[in-house]
């Protein structure tokens, strides 16, 4: 596989999670992460899942259930990109997805699961991508993007929630 994604493979936005992944190669970082939620749900006692730093924000399990939905979007984006589906993806909205996902009825160990199933079957089919698949770009939210470009924002993703978690809430 080709190394990092090159600034136009990616809208801007996503500048500040590919910039949280300096490493040339992504399928380890990747795999890598589902022993740190793993590990980062099994340490928060069952009292401060449901904790939120300030009023209106997200719960600790809220933000591990966000993390697997874009595990899963970015995800569903990077497969669909790399099979050379031309079909401009939409974007989401975070907040309408949360209004109506119920994180909170969900033990935190359970969550880290949900993404670890999520990533594992990410892995599977991005380890199984060529040289063309990789490099292949598509439209998601609008705007053109790569398949490995996908594959950090996913990795960058979660080390954004990751230091939330780690500065916000103090996990």
């Amino acid at each position: 596989m080709t190394g990092r994604p090159e600034a136009n493979e990616y809208n801007a936005f996503y500048e500040t999670y590919v910039r949280r992944v300096p490493e040339e190669e992504i399928l380890p970082v990747l795999a890598a992460q589902v022993v740190e939620i793993r590990a980062l749900a099994a340490r928060v006692p069952p009292e401060r899942e449901t904790h939120r730093y300030a009023p209106g924000k997200w719960s600790v399990r809220e933000v591990l259930g966000h993390v697997t939905d874009g595990e899963r979007l970015f995800g569903y984006r990077a497969l669909a990109i790399g099979r050379g589906d031309e079909t401009p993806l939409p974007g989401f909205d975070q907040d309408v997805y949360m209004v109506h996902a119920g994180f909170d009825g969900v033990p935190l160990a359970d969550l880290a699961e949900d993404f670890a199933a999520a990533r594992e079957a990410n892995l599977r089919f991005l380890g199984r991508f060529d040289e063309a698949a990789w490099r292949r770009i598509g439209t998601a939210s609008t705007m053109p993007v790569s398949t490995r470009a996908l594959a950090w924002i996913m990795a960058g993703h979660v080390r954004h929630h990751l230091a939330v978690l780690h500065d916000r809430y103090e996990i």
